[in-house]
């Protein structure tokens, strides 16, 4: 267990304490609570953590370096929390780690650089996580719990010494594309298409004949076919003389005559085979439907 000069009794109800470092990771916009808080505690345990029984915001920074008011005269505050940093087993060159659970009801402001550029600050009111790498500073404040000497920290405000830069804005991890040699001087920014400002002329879109851009038209269907009646043949014989050729003999055009003509003696019923010999047609009888005299 480590030995602190500085113990939680000690510290003053109300006082402020700074600590400045990159980023690591944070949870600000939204508490952890319910599902997500028992996994959380979960794996605490199982990291050998203490659990945090209580919904709460939660930040850890790198490179944690205490902001002294007077560094030749350290508060008790600002010792208790230099104190308690500590390094990191899994990512041992992050240098002095520190987080920290807060438990109070209301969420951490955010504090990002004002467009003027004076040095002051905006509170950021977008409701989104900041990203990881962010030069931040942690605003902490001394409380007291109810019933109990011992006083706590509470996350009051995160202030952003740099452009903000938001969880998730790229879509690509950064350390990702660095395994692959790819290195930004800065987070890359997602531009929403509403907020583009494009400037000049752009290319025309080339025509690439529709084979990757379209889908293949439908084939067209084969219409049903019909069974042919045997009165068709009586339609089909205009069709035929209509395509005979204009150029045909007297006794070529005599022979496709007496030929049609027979053709339509021979159609039989138009509603179906000639009829057969039955009680309701003698032999003998006219059969129904069209019929030509010779």
């Amino acid at each position: 267990m480590a030995n602190y000069s500085v113990q939680a009794e000690q510290l003053t109800e109300g006082t402020t304490v700074s600590i400045r470092g990159k980023l690591a990771f944070a949870r600000l916009t939204r508490r952890i609570e319910g599902d997500e808080l028992a996994k959380v505690n979960q794996r605490k345990i199982q990291n050998g953590m203490s659990p945090v029984n209580q919904p709460h915001t939660t930040a850890t920074i790198t490179e944690a370096d205490v902001v002294y008011v007077d560094p030749a005269n350290p508060t008790a505050e600002e010792r208790f929390v230099a104190e308690r940093r500590y390094a990191s087993k899994k990512n041992p060159d992050t240098g002095a780690n520190y987080s920290i659970d807060s438990k109070g009801n209301n969420l951490p402001i955010i504090g990002i650089p004002s467009p003027k550029g004076d040095g002051t600050f905006d509170q950021d009111t977008s409701g989104r996580e900041l990203d990881r790498g962010l030069d931040v500073e942690l605003v902490l404040r001394v409380y007291k719990p109810k019933n109990y000497a011992k006083r706590g920290l509470a996350l009051e405000q995160v202030i952003v010494h740099e452009t903000p830069r938001y969880y998730g804005g790229s879509g690509v991890d950064t350390a990702d594309l660095k395994a692959r040699g790819i290195v930004f001087n800065s987070q890359p920014q997602a531009v929403a298409a509403s907020e583009a400002n494009p400037v000049g002329s752009a290319p025309e879109p080339e025509d690439d004949g529709g084979e990757a851009a379209s889908l293949p038209a439908p084939a067209p269907q084969a219409a049903p076919q019909v069974q042919a009646q045997p009165a068709a043949a009586a339609q089909e014989a205009p069709a035929a003389a209509a395509t005979a050729t204009a150029e045909e003999s007297p006794a070529e055009k005599l022979a496709r005559l007496e030929a049609e003509n027979a053709a339509l003696k021979n159609a039989g019923s138009a509603v179906g085979e000639p009829a057969s010999a039955t009680p309701w047609n003698a032999q003998g009888a006219p059969q129904g439907g069209i019929t030509y005299q010779s």
